[in-house]
């Protein structure tokens, strides 16, 4: 009786949750790769769509880096990257997010455990399993950190899904990556005041998710304090400075493998003027398992998806859809 206790939660909660309503389910505790545990973790997610019968249709969705479950509901939609008549959608806040289990939210144990994005992957098969009451999906998906945890997902977890998107991420960071967020880790350990510290963590973070070029043509010097203030003010304001400094390191960690295990259909999707996250190592991978590349070819960098929206977007939907 005490193992079906959490499938009946979960679907209590199913039942009085709206669409796309925040959820927070504990999934007992979590051990880590590193041997660590993170006691009683708890995984924010929202549910949108309706599961079909044969629980054939659920698509996994985990949050980027910095970012929650709210920043991916402008992505589903009948007209949209993901059709909710057509798919049960369950996006995940990933581990460190300030939703999901955090340095910021538990006090009860300090210091925080260390995760990994293959540890993030490992903090959602528990949701879904354990929680949700499903044992495969028709895919997962993500984009930047999304993306890297979704190469953790098809290796560690390979019979567990059909098809896989990474979008924008890594298997294996390179060196202008780990350059990147080492200088921003540095910045939060360094300081007597990391929050104050987070002014320059953000200027750092906004110059590497657009080239130089799309942002010197975007906004002239003239528009320099304006821009200035919506960077400095904008939603990574609500991040802590542990919690950034946590995904940091888990992305830096990041060492998805072995590409043997690989038993999904994957769709790789890259980013060839990316400054923050280096499209060469997921090209790599796609290559080593023989799965198609859409390369987004654009001078907006990181945030490609936004300028090529088009493209991607009947990209990915041909191929979950088909």
């Amino acid at each position: 009786m005490r193992t079906l206790l959490p499938l009946l939660l979960a679907a209590i909660l199913t039942l009085s949750a709206a669409d796309g309503d925040q959820q927070l389910a504990s999934i007992g505790d979590l051990k880590l790769a590193s041997g660590e545990t993170i006691r009683d973790c708890r995984v924010g997610y929202r549910t949108i769509g309706k599961l079909n019968d044969a629980k054939s249709n659920v698509i996994v969705w985990p949050t980027w880096f910095s970012g929650r479950t709210e920043n991916l509901l402008p992505f589903v939609g009948a007209d949209k990257l993901l059709d909710p008549a057509r798919f049960y959608i369950v996006l995940v806040d990933a581990l460190g997010n300030g939703v999901s289990s955090s340095p910021s939210n538990g006090p009860q144990q300090q210091p925080f455990p260390q995760f990994s994005t293959r540890d993030m992957a490992a903090s959602q098969h528990k949701l879904l399993t354990r929680v949700l009451g499903i044992q495969h999906v028709h895919a997962v998906m993500g984009i930047s950190m999304g993306g890297m945890q979704t190469f953790e997902w098809i290796t560690a977890y390979p019979t567990f899904m059909d098809r896989a998107v990474p979008i924008i991420g890594s298997p294996k960071l390179a060196t202008p990556d780990l350059l990147l967020w080492s200088a921003q880790l540095g910045a939060i350990e360094g300081a007597s005041d990391p929050k104050a510290a987070m002014r320059t963590v953000r200027a750092m973070h906004q110059f590497a998710l657009q080239t130089p070029e799309y942002r010197a043509t975007q906004t002239p010097s003239t528009e320099w304090a304006k821009f200035k203030q919506n960077f400095e003010t904008g939603a990574g304001e609500r991040m802590r400075p542990e919690d950034w400094a946590s995904q940091l390191r888990a992305m830096m960690a990041t060492d998805a493998g072995p590409v043997s295990s690989v038993k999904a259909q994957v769709l790789v999707v890259v980013a060839t003027q990316d400054h923050m996250v280096n499209p060469l190592p997921a090209v790599a991978f796609a290559e080593q398992i023989y799965a198609p590349v859409v390369r987004l070819e654009s001078n907006c960098g990181h945030l490609a998806t936004g300028c090529e929206a088009a493209k991607f977007t009947a990209a990915v939907r041909r191929f979950l859809e088909r």
